[in-house]
């Protein structure tokens, strides 16, 4: 049973890493490019600021050192951004295969009673949950930064403040999950909904203790506000298509299954 489970989820991922790899490959990762030269050009200018004079002097001692390394230097930089773009693409098809196998396989085999909902609901509430556990709840203290951008934050603290609030979203997800079962059969759906979501009002406590990581960064206030979107929906994105493969898959599995036992003999041949 828990293969066939495991076996579902990660088809649904499979399914959900070529979107999202389509998605990191057309819309993305040209963008992330863009903002890596925007970065790039004006590192350039500070430095050229700064050692201006240096540069005089080099050209003073003649032009013999201009042999074609400049050519080379960008013939490797290309050769390595195409693999940094290869790489982001086929990491992130394999994320969603684990997210499809670990969350929609592993976890709803352990989580189904206990989610809520039924049919295709219950693949969309576990999407939402596996949303805010992965990226919702450690967004409200690290959220999304532009490429290039400086944190204050040690990236040991970001690693501990950001595995804490996956901890603090999963645990409220499941608290969330055990309160709306427990008043929707006393009290109904609706009072059920409006309770379930008072446990997401936890999650102010962690972000408003955590410290502060403040970000710098060369790039405009609104390209970084469309990057820090296009993470965001890319994030939406991989859950929404895992809870809507899984569904599928789901219904095709059932209604297989009602068919087999409808049909006990359908499979018998004649002698």
């Amino acid at each position: 049973m828990l293969a066939e489970y495991l076996t579902r989820g990660v088809k649904a991922g499979l399914v959900a890493g070529l979107v999202f790899g389509l998605f990191m490959a057309i819309v993305a990762n040209p963008l992330v490019a863009y903002a890596d030269e925007l970065n790039h050009a004006a590192t350039e200018d500070g430095l050229d600021t700064s050692h201006s004079s240096e540069q005089n002097a080099e050209h003073g001692h003649g032009h013999d050192t201009h042999d074609g390394s400049g050519e080379a230097n960008h013939q490797n930089t290309a050769v390595s951004m195409g693999v940094n773009k290869t790489v982001s693409v086929v990491s992130g098809g394999l994320w969603a295969v684990l997210l499809g196998g670990i969350v929609f396989g592993i976890g709803f085999y352990f989580l189904e009673p206990a989610i809520p909902g039924t049919g295709a609901t219950k693949s969309y509430v576990l999407g939402i949950a596996g949303f805010v556990t992965t990226s919702g709840a450690p967004w409200l203290v690290l959220p999304p930064v532009s490429p290039g951008a400086q944190q204050s934050l040690p990236t040991e603290t970001r690693l501990l403040l950001y595995g804490g609030m996956i901890v603090a979203g999963g645990l409220t997800c499941l608290l969330a999950g055990g309160v709306y079962n427990r008043l929707r059969e006393s009290n109904g759906g609706t009072i059920a909904a409006v309770g379930a979501a008072v446990p997401f009002a936890l999650l102010a406590i962690p972000t408003v203790l955590a410290p502060t990581n403040a970000v710098e960064g060369a790039l405009s206030p609104d390209l970084r506000a469309g990057l820090t979107g296009l993470f965001v929906f890319g994030q939406v994105l991989v859950w929404l298509v895992l809870a809507t493969t899984h569904a599928q898959f789901r219904s095709a599995d059932d209604s297989s299954a009602e068919f087999a036992t409808s049909n006990p003999d359908s499979a018998v041949v004649g002698d």
